[in-house]
C-alpha cells in the first residue's frame, strides 16, 4: 500500500506522561484511506490530525455506519517500540464491517497502516511505566444521502493518543452493578461488533450505576435477563472454585483480543476454562458461599481490572474482601510484561513497529 505522507508545519506540545488519564490528548497526525463503489480503497494518507469536513446528510450521522478498534503500541525498555496482536484487531473490524455492511479494510493493509502512523508519531510514545500508546482505528459512511442503504463512500481512519492507567484507580478493584432491566445485546444483533450505537446504548446502564456509587455496568443476556455477559467497556471472567468461567463469544459478547490472550494464559497455566454461561443467581450464590474467589474485566484499555464489589438487585457481595486477586495480578503482570518486553513473549503476540 503506497502511503503518502503530508508534513505538519508546527507539531504539538507534549504532555507530561506522569499525568495523561486516557484518551485527552491527540497526537500530530492520523492516517486517512477513502473507498467507493468505482474505486475501491485509494488515497491512503498520512496527514496533520485536525478536522475533518462533513456534509449535513454524511450518512454516518444519520443512520450510525460506524465501527472502530482500539490496541496499543508499547515502548520497551530497550527503547524499542512494539503492538500487541493487530491482526487480530484488523480481522476483528472485518467481522464488525460485514455485520453493518461495511467493505472490509484487508489485514495486511490494516497492519501497514497502523505500523506507518506509530512510527510517524513514534516521539509520542510514552516511556514512564504503565504507559503507551493508544490507536483508534475507526470507518464510517461519508455519502451524503437521506436514504437508509449501504453507502457508496466511507473512510478508514487512525488517530492515536499517549495514555495512562484507563481507570483513575489503577488496578484497584472497581465496584459493579448487574443490570436487570435494560439490555446491551440480544442474538441476532450488533453484540459482537465493536460498533458505536453498542456504547451509546450502554450509558444509560453507566448513568444508573455511578448513582449508586458504581464505576461499571455488568450486562446480563438480553433475552431472559439471566446470563452474565459482559461489562460495558470488558470482557468478564470469574474463578471460581479454582475454574475460570466466562461468557462465551456467541454473537452477543464481543470477542476481546484481551479475552482471548488471557484464555491462552490460563489454559497454558493449567486452569480449567469454562466458556459457558453463567446464571446471575448462580454466581451470587456461589459468592455467598465462598466460591467465588476472583473476578477480573479484561480489555485493551484497561488490561486486567479486578472487581472487588457486586450488587445484583439489593445483593451485594464483597470479593476477595476488596483487594486484587494473586491470579489477577499474576495475570496483569504476565500480559504487560509480554507488551512492554519484560519477559519473553513465547506466543509471538508482538510485532516491532521501530
Amino acid at each position: 500500500m503506497e502511503i503518502r505522507f503530508e508534513k505538519r508545519e508546527q507539531l504539538k506540545e507534549k504532555p507530561d506522561q506522569s499525568n495523561l488519564g486516557f484518551g485527552k490528548y491527540i497526537t500530530d497526525y492520523m492516517f486517512i484511506c477513502d473507498w467507493s463503489k468505482d474505486q475501491g480503497w485509494h488515497d491512503a494518507r498520512i496527514v496533520p490530525e485536525g478536522p475533518i469536513e462533513m456534509d449535513p446528510a454524511c450518512m454516518v450521522l444519520h443512520y450510525a455506519q460506524e465501527t472502530f478498534e482500539g490496541l496499543k503500541a508499547y515502548r520497551t525498555k530497550e527503547g524499542k517500540i512494539q503492538l500487541f496482536r493487530p491482526e487480530m484487531n484488523a480481522k476483528r473490524m472485518i467481522r464488525s464491517n460485514e455485520r453493518l455492511c461495511m467493505p472490509g479494510f484487508p489485514v495486511e493493509d490494516f497492519v501497514e497502516a497502523v505500523k506507518a502512523i506509530v512510527e510517524v508519531e513514534k516521539d509520542w510514545v510514552p516511556s514512564e511505566p504503565d504507559t503507551s500508546l493508544y490507536i483508534r482505528p475507526y470507518m464510517f459512511a461519508t455519502e451524503s444521502a437521506l436514504g437508509v442503504h449501504m453507502a457508496s463512500s466511507y473512510k478508514f481512519m487512525i488517530i492515536c493518543s499517549p495514555v495512562g492507567a484507563y481507570y483513575a484507580s489503577g488496578l484497584d478493584p472497581v465496584k459493579i452493578m448487574v443490570e436487570d432491566e435494560l439490555v446491551r445485546a440480544v442474538a441476532g444483533g450488533t453484540g459482537f461488533t465493536k460498533c458505536g450505537g453498542n456504547y451509546a446504548g450502554s450509558i444509560a446502564g453507566q448513568v444508573k450505576a455511578e448513582k449508586l456509587g458504581y464505576e461499571q455496568v455488568l450486562w446480563l443476556d438480553g433475552n431472559e435477563r439471566r446470563y452474565v455477559e459482559e461489562v460495558g467497556s470488558m470482557n468478564i471472567m470469574f474463578k471460581i472454585d479454582g475454574e475460570i468461567w466466562t461468557a462465551p463469544t456467541e454473537g452477543t459478547v464481543l470477542p476481546g483480543v484481551t479475552r482471548d490472550s488471557m484464555l491462552h494464559i490460563l489454559k497454558d497455566w493449567g486452569y480449567t476454562v469454562r466458556e459457558e454461561r453463567l446464571a446471575i443467581d448462580d454466581l451470587m450464590r456461589f459468592a455467598h458461599e465462598g466460591k467465588l474467589e476472583e473476578v477480573f474485566g479484561t480489555g485493551t484499555a484497561a488490561v486486567i481490572s479486578p472487581v472487588g464489589e457486586l450488587r445484583y438487585k439489593d445483593d451485594v457481595v464483597v470479593i476477595n474482601d476488596n483487594k486484587t486477586g494473586e491470579l489477577t495480578q499474576k495475570l496483569y503482570d504476565t500480559l504487560t510484561g509480554i507488551q512492554w518486553g519484560k519477559i519473553a513473549d513465547d506466543y509471538n503476540w508482538t510485532v516491532e513497529v521501530c
